[in-house]
C-alpha cells in the first residue's frame, strides 16, 4: 500500500536508517526479515546474533560495569542527558521510523522518543540524589547509614508494541546507577533498535571516555532471550512482554538468585459512574481502548458502565467506533493503524468468535482494506456487550476489543473490575468523591496504576510503571524505581573506644 503522498516504504525505512547512523549489512547470511505491520512487505533483512556473539557481549558488559561503576554519578548522568539531546536532534526521524515498524500512528511514535527524552532528564537529575539513609544507632558512639551501589550487567527484554521507550526507561536508571546494559528487543522491531543503539554511541563519543560494550545490543528470538536469562553475570533481567513469556522468564532467574521486573498482561478496566462527565470520559475511553490498535499494555478492555446510563453511553460509543479513521498511521487524520502481524488478527477473531458463542453481542471487529494490502491486517476495533465476565474477558487479547458490561451496585463493580488475574492499570470515571476515593483505597483498585476522570493509557515517566498479579509486580521508570538496579548495604561506624553489642548482649573475653 503506497498512497500518493508517501515513498515506498522499504525505501522509506531505508533512509530513515542512514539519517539515524544505521548501516546495514547488504552480505552474509540473512536469518531476519523484519516486516512492517503497514504494509505487510520486508523492508529489512538481519543476521541474528550468534550464541558465541551474545556470550562476548555479555561478557564485554561485565567488563564495562566494573569501570562505569566507579565514574561519579553526576558523570554518568551527563551521558543520559547527552543521549536525550541525541534524541531530541532526531525526534522526528526516529518517532516516524517507530511508526514504520510498529504501525502505531505518527503522533504515538513521535510521543514515544519524547518519552524517551523525558526519562534521559529525569535519570540525568537522579544521577544527582542517590541517597541512602542515616539511621539511629542503639549503641553509644556508633553510626549506622544505607548506601546504595551499582548491581552489575542489567539485560532488558523489550516487546514490539513500546520498541524504543521501554529501553529507555531501564536504561537510562541502570546506566545512572553505574550498571551496564543488554538489550535484546522483539524480533518483529529491531530497526527502531539499531537506530537508539547509533543514538547512544553518538551521545557516548561526546562524553568520551565511555566503557566498550557499556551498552550492548542482540538481535535475535526467544533463544537471544534465554541464553541473557540464564547468563549467571547478569545481576537483573527487566523483561517486558505475555504473562506467558514471563511464566518462563521468572524461574530461570529465581533459579539462580538473580533479580527481575516483570512488566506482563494487563487486563485493564474502568467503571463508568452515574455522576461522570461523560463528554471526558468517552473521548478517554476512545483512546485508551482504540490508541495503539489496541496493543498497548495499559489499553483498555474492559468497561463497566451504571445501568442508568449503560444504553445512552454506549450508542453513543458505537458511533464513536464506526467513524474512527482506521488507515495507514503515516496519515495524519489516521487514529488506528494495522494488527502487528496476521498471528494477532487470527488471535483477535478467535477471541471475537467465543465471545459470540457465549451470547455476546459484538460490533465491529471486521479486518478493513485486504484488497488494497492483502499482506497486512486492518481492524475496526470492536465493541462486545456481555451480561457478566466469561472466561475470554479474564484473558488478555492484544487487540482493539473492548468488553462492555453493567453494574448496579458499586461495590459489585469493583468486585467485577477485580476478578481477573492481571492487576497492571485501572480508571474510574465519577464525580462522587466517595466513590473516588474508595476507588483508590485498599478495598478498591487492586491494580499498580489506579487513575481517577482519565483513561488506563498514558502513564507519565515520573511514577513508578507496573503492576500486580500476574503482570508481574515490577516497576520501572520513576519515583523510586531506581532501587531496583542497586545492591543496598547498611553500614555501621564505631568511632567510640568501647564495643557495646546490640539488643544488649554481652560477650566479655577479658
Amino acid at each position: 500500500m503506497t498512497s500518493a503522498n508517501h515513498f515506498p516504504i522499504a525505501q522509506e525505512a531505508g533512509s530513515l536508517l542512514t539519517r539515524l547512523g544505521v548501516s546495514l549489512d547488504r552480505s552474509g547470511t540473512w536469518d531476519l526479515a523484519v516486516r512492517t505491520p503497514i504494509t505487510g512487505e520486508i523492508i529489512a533483512q538481519l543476521s541474528k546474533t550468534s550464541a558465541e556473539a551474545t556470550a562476548e557481549a555479555i561478557a564485554g558488559a561485565h567488563r564495562a560495569f566494573l569501570e562505569w561503576r566507579t565514574v561519579p554519578a553526576p558523570r554518568r548522568g551527563e551521558l543520559l542527558r547527552l543521549l536525550g539531546e541525541e534524541l531530541r536532534s532526531e525526534l522526528d526521524a526516529l518517532g516516524r521510523l517507530v511508526t514504520i515498524e510498529t504501525g502505531k500512528v505518527l503522533s504515538e511514535g513521535r510521543g514515544e522518543v519524547q518519552e524517551m527524552i523525558d526519562i534521559c532528564t529525569f535519570a540525568a537529575g537522579l544521577s544527582r540524589q542517590l541517597a541512602g539513609l542515616t539511621l539511629p544507632s542503639e549503641r553509644p558512639s556508633h553510626r549506622m547509614m544505607e548506601t546504595w551501589h551499582p548491581l552489575g550487567v542489567v539485560g532488558i527484554i523489550s516487546a514490539f508494541n513500546f520498541p524504543v521507550a521501554v529501553w529507555s526507561w531501564n536504561a537510562a536508571l541502570a546506566l545512572a546507577c553505574g550498571d551496564a546494559v543488554v538489550w535484546k528487543p522483539s524480533e518483529k522491531t529491531p530497526l527502531t533498535a539499531l537506530a537508539v543503539q547509533s543514538l547512544f554511541h553518538r551521545a557516548a563519543a561526546k562524553l568520551g571516555d565511555v566503557p566498550k560494550g557499556l551498552a550492548t545490543l542482540l538481535i535475535g528470538d526467544a533463544t537471544t532471550g534465554q541464553q541473557l536469562v540464564d547468563c549467571p553475570i547478569v545481576s537483573m533481567v527487566s523483561a517486558t512482554g505475555s504473562t506467558a513469556m514471563g511464566r518462563m522468564v521468572a524461574p530461570r532467574l529465581a533459579a539462580r538468585f538473580a533479580r527481575s521486573i516483570l512488566e506482563l498482561g494487563g487486563n485493564n478496566a474502568a467503571i463508568l459512574c452515574p455522576t461522570a462527565n461523560l463528554d471526558l470520559a468517552l473521548r478517554a475511553i476512545a483512546f485508551s481502548a482504540m490508541g495503539t490498535a489496541g496493543q498497548r499494555c495499559t489499553t483498555l478492555r474492559r468497561l463497566i458502565v451504571h445501568e442508568s446510563i449503560y444504553d445512552t453511553f454506549v450508542e453513543t460509543l458505537k458511533k464513536a467506533y464506526s467513524s474512527v479513521v482506521v488507515g495507514d498511521p503515516r496519515d495524519v487524520g489516521t487514529l488506528v493503524g494495522p494488527l502487528i502481524d496476521k498471528r494477532a488478527f487470527e488471535i483477535m477473531q478467535q477471541a471475537l468468535d467465543e465471545a459470540r458463542r457465549s451470547g455476546a453481542q459484538v460490533t465491529g471487529g471486521e479486518r478493513l482494506m485486504e484488497d488494497e494490502s492483502p499482506l497486512a491486517f486492518y481492524v475496526r476495533p470492536a465493541l462486545v456487550e456481555l451480561s457478566h465476565q466469561t472466561d475470554v474477558v479474564r484473558r488478555e487479547t492484544f487487540a482493539p476489543i473492548l468488553y462492555v458490561m453493567r453494574y448496579r451496585d458499586f461495590n459489585d463493580a469493583i468486585a467485577m473490575h477485580n476478578e481477573v488475574s492481571q492487576g497492571l492499570s485501572s480508571a474510574i470515571f465519577t464525580m462522587n468523591l466517595l466513590e473516588a476515593e474508595q476507588f483508590i483505597s485498599a478495598t478498591g483498585s487492586d491494580c499498580g496504576i489506579a487513575n481517577i476522570n482519565l483513561g488506563t493509557s498514558g502513564a507519565e515517566i515520573g511514577g513508578a510503571f507496573g503492576g500486580e498479579k500476574e503482570t508481574g509486580g515490577g516497576r520501572e521508570s520513576g519515583s523510586d524505581a531506581w532501587k531496583q538496579y542497586m545492591r543496598r548495604a547498611t553500614n555501621t561506624i564505631n568511632y567510640g573506644s568501647d564495643l557495646p553489642l546490640a539488643q544488649g548482649v554481652s560477650f566479655d573475653i577479658g
